[in-house]
């Protein structure tokens, strides 16, 4: 398609077609028309038929409407081809935490026909110039309690020119800038497919890589997982816990109920406790977050069950059965559960609250197809432990990376997580592929020991890692964070092993058991088992 871009970084760096998985358009809402930019349909589509004063983004004391953040997006357009110099196709670094201003940027990057790179709000320096190096980033708009850390980065990079912080002060401040700009902008007229988007890795390899996503894969996310299962309405307020830089944050929070003209309310700190008082503040109905906060929130459940929340997304590591067992009994709210992943945008395989088997990730979602494979890259029968393949109408282009060879093989996404399927259809997790421990011939699922050791009442959250032994090849051993007061001493080391052993195949037992404060994770919450292993 003919592209909108001048700058075609990204559209020269995408991995040639060959090396590119199969993409699927198979339903009717996944057919696109040419020219495309997903700011005209997810936010502009609501004011121009009449919902702009409809409730869109709350955060702190900011409550905008549709046409509110339109006016805002509008300006901030304005301000990066006025007076930043952007042109379609650079890349624009957005550097802040989840408030309504980091959605409005957001949409004035998208209309200016802008790349949009959201961080971490967390990064520091030292983190963000790989990512500013790598999109080769000529702006960024960031919030002003963030500037050192990307002032620091961007001295140590020589692409990065044009910065403009927001909630700052001064006649140069993103603010002061907008109020020169009250007119509408003409978005840009993009192609469907040209980059919207890149997402980086949350690294729990320890080395980011960054993803190409097109306007076309914006809205067939917005397609696919939320019609056939999250199945929310237009009076829905959204809330959760996980960053916008993160893009299960950015499809659960802004994507999602922006597409069905529902509202969402962001957090700039959402802990257990903080998500807990924003569901009972602003009345959410539907909440996403990761399996660890539901843990800590459960014990709240009074609360939650005399809230108007009505949807939990659980996503960003593996749903222990346990976890999905106490939230129920402790709220009444069945989980719903789902995989997706960076390289493919959001959720793939996933089942609304009436389908949800216990310890079952879901079916394949319309839109999408899945199977398990062997190591040879042929489909294995139901029951069989192997690497699971995803296509669909989004996946994987690494941005010039020889890894797209190792993630795409034969057209189908290789996600690196080992499944089993039933017969029904259903996937169980079983590991990430490099997470299988291999103990005296034995092959030992890291999150099966996990859930053993989670059904111990004195086990907040737990990691298990597969390190050498001369004799075993391998042992398993076990990271424990005790809920308080409890002793991380010998005798709650063998209770545990004692424990495991009792419910489940002896050789899965931990022989080595370490107690920590907390387990290493990204910034988007993920358990950093690569940092385990190297303790």
């Amino acid at each position: 398609m003919p592209t909108a871009h001048l700058d075609t970084f990204a559209r020269d760096n995408l991995p040639p077609p060959e090396l590119q998985p199969d993409f699927l358009f198979n339903l009717p809402e996944l057919q696109f028309p040419a020219q495309l930019n997903c700011a005209a349909l997810l936010l502009d589509r609501h004011v121009n038929e009449g919902r702009g004063d409809r409730p869109c983004v709350r955060g702190g004391h900011t409550q905008w409407t549709y046409r509110e953040l339109q006016d805002r997006a509008d300006r901030i357009a304005h301000v990066l081809t006025r007076d930043m110099g952007l042109v379609p196709g650079n890349r624009v670094l957005l550097h802040a935490p989840n408030t309504p201003m980091s959605v409005a940027c957001w949409f004035g990057i998208v209309k200016a026909g802008g790349i949009v790179v959201a961080t971490m709000p967390l990064l520091r320096t030292k983190e963000l110039k790989p990512i500013i190096d790598i999109g080769k980033i000529s702006h960024a708009l960031c919030d002003a309690g963030l500037a050192d850390e990307l002032l620091g980065a961007a001295q140590a990079s020589a692409g990065l020119k044009h910065i403009r912080c927001f909630n700052a002060h001064g006649d140069q401040s993103l603010e002061a800038l907008m109020t020169r700009h009250s007119e509408p902008y003409s978005n840009v007229d993009t192609a469907a497919d040209d980059t919207c988007l890149i997402g980086f890795t949350s690294g729990t390899t320890g080395i980011p890589k960054a993803t190409l996503h097109f306007h076309r894969d914006v809205m067939a996310i917005c397609a696919c997982w939320p019609r056939s299962v999250l199945k929310a309405s237009s009076d829905d307020v959204f809330i959760g816990s996980p960053p916008l830089g993160f893009t299960f944050g950015l499809g659960g929070l802004v994507l999602f109920p922006m597409s069905i003209g529902a509202s969402t309310v962001l957090l700039e700190k959402a802990g257990p406790a903080q998500l807990l008082d924003g569901i009972r503040d602003y009345g959410a109905t539907v909440v996403f977050t990761a399996p660890t906060s539901y843990r800590v929130m459960a014990a709240r459940g009074a609360e939650v069950r005399a809230s108007r929340l009505r949807k939990c997304v659980s996503a960003g590591e593996a749903l222990p059965a346990s976890t999905r067992t106490q939230w129920r009994e402790a709220t009444g709210l069945e989980l719903i559960d789902g995989i997706g992943a960076t390289e493919l945008l959001h959720i793939f395989i996933s089942a609304d609250e009436a389908n949800a088997r216990p310890g079952a990730t879901g079916k394949v979602i319309p839109g999408y197809e899945a199977c398990v494979m062997d190591a040879t890259g042929h489909p294995v029968p139901p029951g069989t432990v192997g690497k699971l393949a995803v296509k669909g109408p989004t996946g994987c282009r690494y941005l010039n990376d020889e890894r797209q060879r190792v993630y795409v093989k034969n057209g189908w996404n290789m996600t690196g997580d080992a499944y089993v399927m039933d017969e029904d259809g259903y996937f169980f997790y079983q590991s990430r592929t490099d997470d299988m421990i291999i103990s005296a011939g034995y092959n030992i699922a890291a999150p099966d020991v996990e859930e053993g050791l989670m059904q111990h009442p004195a086990v907040l959250e737990c990691a298990v890692v597969g390190v050498p032994d001369e004799e075993r090849g391998q042992i398993v051993k076990a990271y424990v964070v005790l809920h308080q007061g409890n002793t991380a001493d010998a005798a709650m080391v063998k209770a545990l092993q004692d424990f495991v052993k009792k419910t489940m195949a002896p050789y899965k037992y931990p022989r080595a058991i370490a107690f920590m404060e907390k387990l290493p994770r990204t910034q988007s919450g993920k358990l950093q088992r690569f940092l385990l292993r190297d303790i």
